[in-house]
């Protein structure tokens, strides 16, 4: 019998000798399939769709409905072991359009022991992805489809969506190169250009990387760096990350400076909880600058005054986000191209769990109808 990981392989083999060939005969398993595999906004079935399948493929006697251990029967299994032992890797391995992590620890899967019905009632949208997943797999354990083709069809699906997408980047990248004029864009455009980026539906991390850029772009001028930036999903506490983006001197891995980000007003609470963190940090840190997307109130700014004579020398204040990036640009102008090229880098080689295939998409059409209307 096939190792897992031998398993995955055979089935991307056989997916792409048949990209343009279905490998399921029921027209209707084949729709779910598409579906869930073309599900930009949760990208949850597909993951644990894979993980139940390869775990049937492995040990064909358990239930694909059952994907947790906590079932107590015999033919229960982990399907997180599944997903995150090898799924993971392949997925990785392939640059498949899946989550990163593993289906398992979202809401809607995380703290259950039922088995997987269609009636089930998976917390989370769009749930039309949810009923086609759960339905897939008692399609398997009512024998309308095998494990070996669903798990083949599901592959060559991913590998359909992952290479029009690339087809689509190197296009609007080709788009963008050809619409380069010989004046570079103003400030002010890269600022509109930025704030139109940040105005579209699921953008809460790009202010972190509009930051980040920033950094980047001035860091030989500045003597500071950023320091590898967490998941956009990792929290805080987990990653044990003073904030967002943490700055260091160039010639030091001591914090100096941390921004965290906010894409809704800032509260008090806010600083009281950043307040908490300096306090417990190992050791003191210069800034912690809280950027934002929303107004800010004067109350906390007030507030916000307080907090360098409450830790002995911690400045902590709220910018607006286009405000810092206008005051960069124009501090930094002659390095403006430079934050633009890096901001564009950063956007492109974020992970889908932060930055979005459509987001990334949009930025490169919105540069290149700003190039071409210089």
């Amino acid at each position: 019998m096939a190792a897992p990981a031998e398993i995955l392989d055979l089935a991307f083999q056989r997916a792409s000798a048949n990209l343009g060939i279905s490998l399921v005969a029921d027209r209707e398993i084949g729709l779910r399939v598409e579906l869930i595999c073309r599900s930009i906004s949760n990208r949850v079935g597909v993951r644990l769709l894979m993980a139940c399948l390869l775990a049937k493929l492995d040990k064909p006697e358990v239930d694909i409905r059952k994907p947790y251990t906590q079932i107590g029967t015999a033919d229960s299994f982990s399907g997180r072991t599944y997903d995150e032992q090898y799924v993971a890797e392949f997925v990785i391995k392939h640059e498949l359009p899946c989550n990163p992590t593993t289906a398992f620890l979202t809401p809607a899967l995380r703290n259950r022991n039922s088995v997987l019905t269609p009636d089930v009632e998976l917390e989370g949208r769009p749930r039309e992805v949810y009923q086609a997943t759960l339905q897939l797999l008692t399609d398997v354990y009512e024998n309308r489809v095998s494990a070996e083709d669903l798990l083949a069809e599901t592959v060559r699906y991913l590998l359909i969506v992952r290479n029009e997408t690339l087809l689509r980047m190197e296009s609007l990248l080709a788009r963008l190169r050809a619409s380069r004029g010989s004046t570079p864009l103003s400030a002010e455009a890269i600022i509109t250009l930025v704030e139109q980026h940040l105005a579209s539906p699921r953008a809460s991390r790009l202010p972190v990387l509009v930051v980040a850029a920033a950094y980047r772009a001035a860091e030989e001028y500045l003597g500071e760096r950023v320091l590898p930036m967490e998941a956009h999903t990792a929290a805080d506490r987990q990653t044990h990350a003073l904030g967002d983006l943490q700055i260091t001197l160039a010639s030091d891995d001591k914090v100096v400076t941390c921004y965290e980000m906010k894409m809704k007003r800032v509260t008090i609470n806010d600083i009281d909880q950043a307040l908490q963190k300096i306090l417990d940090a190992r050791y003191q840190i210069d800034n912690y600058i809280f950027i934002t997307t929303d107004v800010i109130v004067q109350e906390v700014q007030d507030y916000a005054r307080t907090i360098y004579e409450r830790t002995g020398g911690t400045e902590l204040v709220v910018l607006d986000c286009i405000g810092f990036l206008r005051h960069f640009l124009h501090l930094f102008h002659r390095l403006r191209m430079q934050f633009l090229d890096h901001y564009q880098e950063l956007v492109l080689s974020d992970p889908e769990s932060g930055v979005s295939q459509p987001l990334k998409e949009s930025f490169l059409a919105l540069r290149q109808a700003a190039e071409s209307a210089e």
